[in-house]
Formats: structure tokens, C-alpha cells, sequence
């Protein structure tokens, strides 16, 4: 007798096992209302007797339709027919926003790419709030990424990026506030041109290239100007210093090779020495009207 229901014990403990995985694996896998893969990653259906709710999951129980209790993480166990279960994930969820064509206040066409980060903060919300929670922060962001984009020039569209994307990401957060859904962040990530229009930029931006090379340019001609000026003054007092200049060029020039250098005598005359005079030449002559 013993052993019959040790026996029987083990039966209904490893059928609660199996139920309780295949709760698990079906819980996974089931979408909610409407069948969108994106929305699954919010909330699912989570059908079976036996629960095991993740740490990152919370379970909202309906008993007979009406809601009843929210599951923390760990093994529960519903009341057939009565109970139903809907699994909501607190992970944040990635959502692209997918490329549309948007025409800007100047009336330039571009087409914008998005990114939307959000995640569940109420999960009874989340289930009873919104049908598709997914769906609806889908077309929501695309809306709102047009709207925003459409009232801003492409020069601030580029050049303001920042306030854009935090523009975009309060009008989102405000929406779905009631769902029991949080927005963290929403980044424009792709931006595409026209053809016409990155050829205009890239002129643009090689004249400006241009613009800044010569200003550049003239300051340095400007500042050396000024130092050959201020050389030049102290020279004009030494002018022996001028040919030893001269000389010093001369030899910077054939520093690499041997060169033979031709270079007019004029060169050599300011170091061209006087000779010192002889006494004779130093003897005072007669005064004037002597005899």
C-alpha cells in the first residue's frame, strides 16, 4: 500500500513538472490580442493551471472576467476555468521605428529612422488599459516622429538632434502615461538626403573648407609680415649684419650637396675691413697759416 502511493506521489509530482514547463514554454510564445510579434514582448497570454512567473515578469489574474490579483515572481497555481492568467514583462523593450518620408518646414524631403526604448511600470494598466500596448506605442511614435520632424528645418534638424529627440520622447511618454508604459529614450538614428541635396552640402562645406584655409593664410603672411618688418629695422642699424645673413643663406643652400655659388663682389663689400691708418697718415699737417 505504501509503495502504491509512493508511486502515485511521483506520477502527480512529475506531472506537475511537465505541466509547469509547458505552461512556462506556451506562456512565451503566445501573443497577445490582435497576434503582433511586437506586442508579445509586453504582455502574452499564459494558458495552463500551474504558473511560474520570472523575476522580470509580473501576472495579472482574471477570475471570471474580472480582475482579481497581480502575480508576483515564483509557482502558482490558477483555478481551472475560472482563472486566467496575462504574463507582463517589466523589461524594456527595443522598438524600431521604421523609415518614412517627412517633409520639413524649408519643404525638404527626407526620409527618417527612429528608435524608441520603453518599458512597463503598471502592469494592470498595461492589460487593461490598452488592447495591443505594442502596436499602439508603434504607430504613436511613427506619428509623433512626423509631426515633430515636419515643424523643424533640416538645419535644426541636424545641428538640434538633442532637443528633438527629448521633443519626440515627452510627447510619447505623455501618451502612454494612461497605459501604464514608461518611454526612457527616443533617438533619431538614420537621416537620409537627397541626392541634390548632400551635393549642395558638399560644395557648401568645401567652400567653407576654402574660406577658412585662406583666412588662415593671410594671417600667417600678416604676422610674418610684421616680424619681417621688425627684423628689418633692427638690420638697417648693422649692416654687416645683412651680409653675414647673405652668407649664412648661402651655406643653408648647399648644405646637401656641393654647389658653386656665383654671387656679384657687392656681396663682400660691408665686411670689406678699412685699413688701419700708419702713423704718417696719423701725423697732424701744418696749421693753417703757419709758415
Amino acid at each position: 500500500m505504501a509503495t502504491a502511493f509512493i508511486i502515485i506521489l511521483i506520477v502527480v509530482v512529475l506531472f506537475v513538472i511537465i505541466a509547469v514547463r509547458f505552461a512556462s514554454a506556451r506562456g512565451e510564445t503566445a501573443p497577445l490580442q490582435g497576434g503582433s510579434k511586437m506586442a508579445s514582448q509586453v504582455v502574452t497570454r499564459s494558458p495552463g493551471i500551474f504558473k511560474v512567473v520570472r523575476e522580470y515578469e509580473r501576472g495579472v489574474v482574471f477570475r471570471f472576467g474580472k480582475l482579481k490579483k497581480v502575480l508576483k515572481p515564483g509557482l502558482h497555481v490558477l483555478i481551472p476555468i475560472a482563472d486566467r492568467m496575462m504574463r507582463v514583462s517589466l523589461r524594456t523593450v527595443t522598438m524600431p521605428v521604421p523609415s518614412q518620408s517627412i517633409i520639413t518646414r524649408d519643404n525638404v524631403s527626407i526620409d527618417v529612422a527612429a528608435v524608441a526604448y520603453y518599458n512597463s511600470n503598471d502592469p494592470v494598466k498595461s492589460v487593461v488599459a490598452i488592447e495591443n500596448v505594442g502596436e499602439a506605442i508603434n504607430q504613436i511614435s511613427q506619428t509623433t516622429v512626423r509631426n515633430v520632424v515636419g515643424q523643424s528645418s533640416l538645419d535644426q534638424l541636424l545641428s538640434a538632434t538633442e532637443d528633438i529627440n527629448q521633443k519626440i520622447k515627452d510627447i510619447i511618454d505623455l501618451q502612454t502615461e494612461p497605459w501604464g508604459i514608461i518611454v526612457t529614450v527616443v533617438e533619431l538614428k538614420d537621416i537620409t538626403l537627397p541626392e541634390n541635396l548632400k551635393r549642395a552640402m558638399a560644395k557648401e562645406a568645401e567652400a567653407e573648407r576654402e574660406k577658412r584655409a585662406k583666412i588662415i593664410a593671410a594671417e600667417g603672411e600678416f604676422v610674418a609680415s610684421q616680424k619681417l618688418s621688425e627684423a628689418a629695422a633692427i638690420l638697417a642699424t648693422q649692416p654687416i649684419s645683412v651680409q653675414l645673413r647673405t652668407l649664412q643663406t648661402l651655406s643653408e643652400i648647399a648644405v646637401e650637396k656641393n654647389s658653386t655659388i656665383v654671387f656679384p663682389t657687392e656681396f663682400l663689400t660691408g665686411l670689406t675691413m678699412k685699413a688701419v691708418p700708419t702713423v704718417a697718415e696719423m701725423k697732424p699737417g701744418p696749421a693753417p697759416g703757419s709758415h
